[in-house]
């Protein structure tokens, strides 16, 4: 949908540094949402509202929980990964 091989490596190891900073900021949010189930510091949430309004700050939050959800969803049933 739009990054190269060298974005997804960096996003691995969560290097967001090629990105623009709102995406950065939104990159972060997501990165630390998941893992903790959508517990996120306020600080993050700082970060990601000097860039965001907060619709888009409600819309990038379900986006990355619903993906959360399929990923879930997928690993508990056994659903091999494909691209």
């Amino acid at each position: 949908m739009g990054g190269t091989d060298g974005q997804f490596a960096q996003m691995s190891a969560s290097d967001y540094s090629s990105f623009e900073p709102a995406w950065q900021a939104a990159l972060r949010w997501a990165a630390e949402m998941t893992p903790t189930r959508g517990d996120a510091t306020d600080a993050t949430f700082a970060e990601l509202a000097e860039h965001w309004d907060a619709a888009q700050i409600v819309e990038i939050t379900a986006v990355v929980a619903l993906f959360n959800y399929f990923n879930r969803f997928a690993e508990a049933l056994r659903v091999p990964v494909t691209r």
